[in-house]
């Protein structure tokens, strides 16, 4: 029996996403079948419609969500139907190389694809889905080992949350840059994973989290995530962040941009010895120079941070379980929750700098 559904689909670089609709294909062993409830709209979408990140369209987006189990194949044991799941957007195999050391965020098998074919068409042609989910759309249908479990009473609106930007964000403080009690750290770009890493270096002890942003406007978001200060990108940015940190830089420098600019941004603003941590995707083009004496003498550390350093069957429910006792907060992250249709208007809001996390209600 063929399926109908809706999806936020893009058909070529630079134009504009609209809903259309699909035709899911049936499930087979080892799959299941989701209804979407709550999907973010991250920074990596808005990547794939603009071409920093080259993906084949026409393309469902969409990666970043939670759902119910509808439907479960042959030899599913994960997930029933009626579980509460986040998905996973880079399922490990478990069985590779980098798998086997503990390095599922590195999983030779689904590391770096952009984009999937998994059966759906759109008006009689294949459709791709954004990073193997394409979840603005009512359902998807996805290996199993692409769910999560997590309680009913978390809410899918903040579950989804977890799927990628706050487990990038808390997983770059945790287990990346591994923040100290007492440490100072400077927070470069705010959308929903920058205030996530706020919120974890100060979860952390970290003495002072300086957030940094192109614009006002962020400031109060900023201070919601509990930033202890707050400081508008400039030229001058170095020389800001030396003021409020006795003279010598940060300890830590996050930057959740991806943008050449912003990362030598975050290499000056770090002491001599400290650590910089890039979670910011960008372009293959936008190449980052650094002086080989500048590398030598300062002695700082430069490391990427992907999906938070994370395995993700340990981590979500552990971060669930954070946000259901108190300990992590991640409401203030949602600035406005919107339906289907008003996703590419979300984008819009995304591109000029604006609010923290849009959040699709399906």
């Amino acid at each position: 029996m063929t399926t109908y559904f809706n999806g936020v689909v893009v058909r070529s670089s630079g134009e504009r996403p609209a809903v259309a609709e699909l035709r899911l294909p049936e499930i087979g062993p080892g799959q299941v079948r989701v209804r979407v409830r709550a999907a973010g709209v991250c920074h990596s979408d808005l990547s794939m419609i603009n071409g920093t990140l080259r993906a084949p369209y026409p393309l469902v987006l969409g990666h970043e969500a939670a759902g119910e189990v509808i439907e479960a194949g042959d030899h599913v044991t994960r997930a029933a139907v009626g579980d509460h799941v986040v998905l996973n957007w880079q399922p490990p195999c478990r069985s590779c190389w980098f798998c086997a050391r503990g390095e599922p965020w590195l999983c030779s098998t689904s590391s770096g694809i952009a984009a999937l074919e998994n059966g759906i068409t759109l008006d009689g042609g294949p459709v791709h889905v954004a990073l193997g989910l394409g979840a603005f759309a009512t359902q998807v249908v996805a290996p199993e080992n692409a769910v999560i479990r997590v309680p009913a009473e978390l809410g899918f609106d903040r579950a989804a949350l977890l799927g990628c930007g706050v487990l990038t964000g808390v997983g770059a403080v945790r287990n990346t840059a591994q923040v100290a009690a007492g440490e100072s750290v400077v927070v470069i770009g705010l959308g929903g994973v920058g205030l996530s890493v706020v919120a974890a270096a100060r979860a952390a002890g970290a003495a002072d989290v300086i957030a940094v942003d192109v614009t006002e406007a962020k400031k109060g978001l900023a201070e919601a995530a509990g930033a202890t200060d707050f400081v508008v990108s400039s030229d001058t940015l170095s020389k800001e962040i030396r003021v409020r940190t006795s003279g010598r830089g940060a300890d830590h420098a996050i930057e959740c941009v991806g943008r050449a600019a912003t990362i030598r941004a975050a290499w000056r603003s770090t002491r001599r010895g400290g650590k910089v941590t890039v979670v910011g995707m960008g372009s293959n083009e936008d190449m980052v120079q650094l002086s080989a004496l500048d590398i030598f003498s300062s002695a700082r550390t430069l490391r990427s941070s992907v999906y938070g350093g994370a395995d993700f069957d340990a981590e979500i429910p552990r971060l669930a379980a954070d946000v259901l006792s108190g300990t992590l907060a991640v409401d203030h992250l949602i600035s406005d929750r919107i339906g289907l249709a008003d996703v590419p208007a979300a984008f819009d809001r995304m591109s000029r700098g604006e609010g923290a996390r849009s959040v699709v209600l399906v």
